[in-house]
């Protein structure tokens, strides 16, 4: 169990203590769950009235509400990144001790990095280049062809198509895959069908972008989809081929992306995003939950669409308006062009 006196936290975080220095704090939980070993924060207004009742036995706040505490305090300026900094400090997760399992398969053309971990049934194809301290979970499979940077982790179950280039200090984790054919096929009307349309090119990945569980990301057709650093991605997102998405860009759950779209640095897709191929979104935009993209997006702000949830008796009545609204229209315009005459 990690145990840092109160003073070791402030160090780390360069805040100002007010308080016992000497408090062991074991670790950090909510401010209504939170025991005198533990540490707590306040980074929304909303929760200001939870303070005076916490067990926590600290808590870390800015200046401006400081006054509203009288226990021990750590004063940032942004409490919410200091919390997600000391996170790493109290992670729980296992420690990796390097080495390769006996029944990972490696093929005698890769080339493996200083103190790299494969688990079991992990599979290393031919030509594939793992930097130093990479990570490689239980059942994971890299392609031919693939390189992956220093201290890039895969948890378990994650597929790594051939050709792929991953950067240093990635996260991908389970059941993700990065590199499968995007959806190409050109109609084939002599055969009534479909003519498959191979994908030559491959995905790149800068580093310091973490991919959530179940996620994909299409190879491209000719070029390559790419993928800048600092970008994060959540759960159960895809990705189609050729996108290009900018650095430190987020994106949350559920979100789709066509074919061929371009997003740029600094953008938020809220969940369930959906955004049509072959469009561009600029830097710093941010698209709030289930908005549908259909258009180029040029200007950086926030972007919407679609209605909030209301009662299905006046849904009903909105939603056979909407369809009038065409007539309506019309029938505006007439009036309009009579009264001009």
């Amino acid at each position: 169990m990690t145990s840092l006196s109160l003073r070791e936290i402030a160090d780390f975080l360069s805040a100002k203590l007010e308080g016992n220095a000497g408090l062991s704090i074991t670790g950090i939980a909510g401010l209504v769950t939170a025991k005198n070993s533990d540490i707590s924060f306040l980074a929304n207004k909303a929760y200001e009235a939870q303070l005076q009742n916490s067990g926590a036995g600290a808590v870390i706040l800015r200046e401006q509400e400081s006054h509203l505490y009288d226990g021990n305090k750590l004063i940032v300026a942004d409490p919410y990144l200091s919390y997600a900094r000391l996170s790493r400090l109290f992670d729980r997760a296992l420690e990796i001790t390097a080495g390769i399992h006996p029944s990972a398969v490696v093929d005698s053309e890769a080339t493996l990095g200083a103190n790299v971990t494969l688990g079991p049934h992990a599979v290393i194809g031919r030509g594939v280049v793992l930097g130093d301290n990479v990570v490689v979970g239980a059942g994971s499979v890299i392609g031919d062809g693939s390189r992956v940077g220093a201290r890039t982790r895969l948890a378990a179950n994650v597929s790594i198509y051939h050709d792929v280039v991953i950067g240093e200090d990635c996260l991908f984790h389970s059941s993700c895959v990065i590199g499968a054919d995007g959806f190409g096929f050109a109609p084939d009307r002599s055969q009534g069908g479909w003519c498959k349309i191979h994908q030559l090119g491959g995905v790149v990945i800068g580093s310091r972008v973490e991919v959530g569980a179940t996620t994909t990301i299409d190879r491209g057709a000719l070029d390559d989809t790419v993928i800048e650093d600092g970008v994060i991605i959540d759960d159960q997102v895809h990705v189609a081929h050729n996108c290009h998405i900018g650095a430190n860009t987020a994106i949350a759950a559920n979100c789709g992306i066509a074919g061929s779209t371009k997003i740029g640095r600094n953008c938020t897709l809220a969940g369930a995003v959906g955004i049509v191929g072959h469009i561009e979104i600029t830097d710093n935009v941010h698209i709030t939950g289930m908005t549908m993209v259909s258009k180029s997006i040029t200007e950086p702000g926030s972007y919407s669409s679609g209605t909030s949830a209301i009662g299905t008796r006046e849904w009903r009545k909105n939603a056979v308006r909407f369809n009038q609204l065409n007539d309506l229209a019309q029938r505006l315009r007439k009036l309009e062009s009579g009264s001009d005459q």
